[in-house]
């Protein structure tokens, strides 16, 4: 072992659980060690926690994304009891993965999406998305979910940045317009994020993942969509 790292000869390196192999996700033996040694640090220092087996898994990639305990404490992350469930259903059917922002898009492992074969779509940027938003008078993040409407049903939403994307995707399983699969909404920021979380978690016949409090953000959700494949893909690898 060399600065704290295992050597190559050390195969507790090259196996992570519910975290596959630095071969099968492309990753340089150091890196996959690094995560692995994060992940014990961050094991030790956290102690107790509330959150079953498979919902650590999560919760912990979202403290090594951020560094952030407090994502298990006050603002803590909370899951619908079918959550996992629906989103690996999900991922069996191969479905689509709508982001509010391009930058939860950017940071969603292309190799994971690609070995399981799903989509993966931001329509923020849409030019005709922005248009239409100016004309109704909307946000862009509410006019791109209307425009995802057909991606969401039986997919995965992402939202972590715009608590108005939320809103509107709320208002829309309410209308009936569509039913995705599940829902991570962890908008990040000082108005009406934390409000529009408390509005998902009153959904009681939707499955998601948020959280309390104003923090969220492209890499807490992000993290919590990676994760999720990845869990995937170790339970079916183990079946």
């Amino acid at each position: 072992m060399r600065n704290g790292l295992a050597s190559k000869d050390d195969n507790s390196a090259y196996q992570n659980q519910y975290s596959g192999t630095a071969v099968g996700r492309a990753m340089s033996h150091k890196a996959f060690d690094i995560e692995k040694r994060s992940f014990e640090i961050i094991e030790s220092e956290i102690g107790k926690h509330e959150y079953n087996e498979n919902e650590w898994v999560i919760v912990r990639r979202v403290i090594h994304a951020t560094a952030d305990f407090d994502f298990a404490d006050k603002q803590k992350i909370i899951f619908h009891k079918k959550a996992i469930d629906s989103a690996f259903n999900a991922l069996r059917e191969s479905c689509t993965i709508v982001t509010d922002v391009d930058m939860v898009l950017a940071a969603i492992s292309k190799k994971s999406i690609i070995d399981l074969g799903l989509k993966a779509v931001c329509y923020i940027s849409d030019p005709t998305v922005a248009e239409q938003a100016r004309i109704l008078g909307k946000t862009r993040s509410e006019t791109a979910m209307r425009r995802a409407a057909k991606d969401m049903d039986g997919g995965i939403i992402a939202i972590g940045n715009a608590p108005t994307a939320l809103y509107e995707v709320i208002s829309m399983v309410r209308e009936g317009i569509t039913k995705p699969a599940l829902v991570v909404g962890m908008p990040v920021g000082f108005v009406s994020a934390a409000e529009s979380k408390e509005e998902l978690a009153k959904m009681h016949n939707l499955a998601f993942i948020t959280n309390v409090g104003r923090k969220g953000g492209s890499p807490t959700v992000s993290s919590i969509i990676n994760a999720i494949m990845l869990l995937y893909q170790s339970k079916k690898s183990s079946t």
